[in-house]
């Protein structure tokens, strides 16, 4: 009988241990907010819903517990005393994990540390790729405002020569990035997000790269729909 009773409670415990690996814990601070509403929200379909919230009074933490049935995006806002929303949101990969945000009310969104998520690290790393090609065009835009008077057709087919080649070659660092993480939800994500456009081989690649864990992920499978729905179209076409 004890040695039931102790088999019992261990398989009790293994349970207890399981359960929490299982969940998105999401715990975290916004500095300078004393009076407000957290808001956990997600996209459903097409529409951005609230999925939790939280009513802070005086103590800055925070804390979700949520169960992920698939890595994604998720959004935290906040919503004033008075009703008033930010402008700004906090977009980060939600995983079943221990997480923590970090931010302050001035600041709510640029401010934002994540830590926890393992999709959302390289999401971040990505990010900062894309940082790059976006200051490059800026340099090209100023170029184009700059484009002398004597010379404006032949200066801006230059330019303009040069803006596609850079997002030519956004677009493939892009799809490199994500072969390079196949083993990770982010990679259907951002074909989705950033290169859903690109010629459908790159897609296909991609796709057929990523194991069947990722492929039958919520990006994962969301990716596949987009491919067959884009292969119709094409033949359509």
């Amino acid at each position: 009988m004890r040695y039931f009773l102790k088999i019992t409670i261990v398989f009790l415990s293994l349970i207890g241990c399981s359960t929490d690996t299982e969940m998105m814990n999401l715990t975290g601070n916004v500095k300078g907010l004393k009076k407000g509403t957290l808001l956990l929200q997600k996209f459903e379909d097409t529409v951005l819903v609230t999925i939790d919230s939280l009513i802070v009074d005086g103590n800055s933490n925070f804390s979700f517990s949520k169960k992920i049935e698939s890595p994604e995006i998720y959004y935290l806002y906040v919503r004033l005393k008075d009703g008033t929303m930010r402008d700004d949101r906090i977009a980060f990969f939600a995983e079943n994990a221990e997480l923590n945000i970090k931010t302050n009310l001035k600041n709510f969104g640029s401010a934002a540390k994540v830590t926890g998520s393992k999709n959302d690290s390289v999401l971040k790393e990505y990010l900062k790729l894309k940082d790059r090609y976006i200051i490059k065009n800026l340099s090209l835009i100023e170029e184009r405002l700059k484009v002398d008077s004597k010379n404006v057709d032949s200066s801006l087919m230059k330019i303009d020569q040069k803006q596609r080649a850079l997002l030519t070659s956004k677009y493939l660092a892009t799809i490199n990035f994500a072969m390079n993480h196949k083993d990770q939800e982010v990679a259907p994500y951002l074909m989705l997000s950033e290169v859903y456009d690109s010629n459908i081989k790159y897609l296909d690649t991609v796709y057929n790269a990523l194991s069947p864990k990722i492929k039958n992920s919520k990006y994962g499978t969301e990716l596949e729909s987009f491919i067959v729905n884009r292969k119709k179209a094409d033949t359509i076409l």
